[in-house]
């Protein structure tokens, strides 16, 4: 019988739903900026807010696992290891190299790039799990995927494309992120996915908070206030819930079923910008959120009626 983390339409579902929580993370980090008086260029402040907003949402979700959930959140040397090895890589290396990669990339392929980690993560399966090897099917739902992001960031005229340290960064950002997605499936036949994705988050978050205080020590006292501390709040929920939610899909599932999902998050960030900023939503993020959801729609329909196949065969 199949776990309801394993039904492929209800899969859909909450991965889309998960997907629209990390987009929704857009337009409150550039409010969270803009009212915190952030810079494009001062990455010691970004990171420093990044590694707060990572420390508040594993201190919650350390909470809400210990007394709602009812999972011990109690470290043994073996468990603070392995979190360790996980937040330095889903947090801590992914947020660093995106940040900086970010902010001295030249942008539109930044955000082309930074809509690559289903490329990676499925290479990385493809390598890893005998099981989750790519295929035609897989190819041509990640064909339209990554299509979508491309529309979507397309240049306007006279707009060049380059390629340079920030570039890599990214790269490397995508990179740190897909392994550290692929750690938590590992771990997760373990590990309880709450307490893990917390103390990852909290030994990530640590790093980031060295590492921009080490660039911008003026960054420790910025002028946080009422609102700014919600948005901050809302950043640490939806990181607390979304992880945790991702890494429970990704422990069920192939890697490849999920994967495709991430492709949606710059384009809900695009749409929810337009929508709670008031910014103009170009006719080409449209086309491409219509390419994302065939190259979805594809890899669901028909994983579904393969599933269907092995029930009734069973």
């Amino acid at each position: 019988m199949q776990n309801i983390f394993q039904r492929p339409w209800t899969v859909a579902f909450l991965a889309i739903f998960n997907t629209l929580l990390w987009g929704s993370a857009f337009p409150f980090i550039k409010l969270s900026y803009e009212k915190l008086d952030i810079q494009s260029n001062e990455y010691g402040q970004q990171l420093l807010f990044a590694g707060e907003r990572f420390l508040l949402a594993g201190v919650l979700l350390l909470i809400i696992s210990q007394t709602v959930l009812k999972r011990s959140i109690r470290l043994t040397p073996k468990k603070f290891k392995a979190y360790a090895h996980l937040g330095s890589f889903l947090t801590f290396l992914q947020y660093l190299f995106f940040y900086i990669g970010l902010s001295i990339s030249t942008g539109v392929q930044g955000s082309i790039i930074a809509g690559s980690t289903s490329f990676f993560q499925m290479a990385l399966a493809h390598i890893r799990y005998e099981d989750d090897k790519l295929n035609r099917l897989k190819g041509l739902a990640l064909t339209f995927g990554f299509s979508g992001i491309v529309i979507a960031n397309w240049p306007a005229t006279g707009s060049e494309f380059g390629f340079g340290l920030g570039e890599i960064l990214l790269i490397l950002a995508m990179v740190s992120g897909a392994f550290g997605n692929l750690i938590a499936k590992d771990y997760s036949k373990e590990y309880d996915v709450a307490p893990m994705t917390a103390w990852a988050m909290v030994t990530g978050s640590i790093g980031l908070l060295v590492i921009g205080y080490l660039l911008d020590p003026s960054g420790v006292s910025m002028p946080y206030t009422g609102q700014t501390i919600a948005f901050l709040f809302y950043l640490a929920m939806l990181s607390a819930i979304g992880f945790t939610l991702w890494n429970t899909l990704m422990k069920y599932n192939p890697v490849s079923r999920i994967s495709l999902y991430i492709f949606l998050v710059p384009l809900f960030g695009v749409m929810l910008s337009g929508i709670l900023l008031g910014e103009t939503i170009p006719w080409n993020a449209i086309v491409g959120l219509m390419f994302v959801i065939v190259g979805i729609y594809l890899s669901t329909y028909f994983q579904g009626k393969r599933a269907k196949k092995q029930r009734i065969s069973h």
